[in-house]
């Protein structure tokens, strides 16, 4: 999966009219599509070109997958991770 031209990077991409709103839409599509993540508790907002992923996982994959899925629209140095880990009680 890949998303924009490599030779722009998120901050470029955000003066160019690259919104928060489109921002926020492609990476809650991107994660939504992908069934091996369950995202329905994964709350993503931004804090100018940053990213945060917050809410909640139920399995330690989710985070690296959502994690993953979001630095391929935005770029590693604009994810932030605050997201929790509620696992299951066995």
């Amino acid at each position: 999966m890949k998303f924009g031209p490599d030779n722009y990077n998120h901050e470029e991409r955000c003066s160019q009219g690259h919104s928060s709103a489109s921002t926020i839409a492609t990476i809650e599509a991107a994660l939504s599509a992908d069934p091996d993540i369950d995202s329905s508790a994964i709350e993503i907002r931004m804090l100018g070109p940053v990213v945060l992923l917050e809410g909640f996982i139920t399995k330690a994959a989710d985070r690296d997958k959502a994690i993953s899925l979001a630095a391929m629209i935005v770029g590693w140095e604009n994810i932030q991770d605050r997201m929790l880990s509620r696992f299951p009680r066995q």
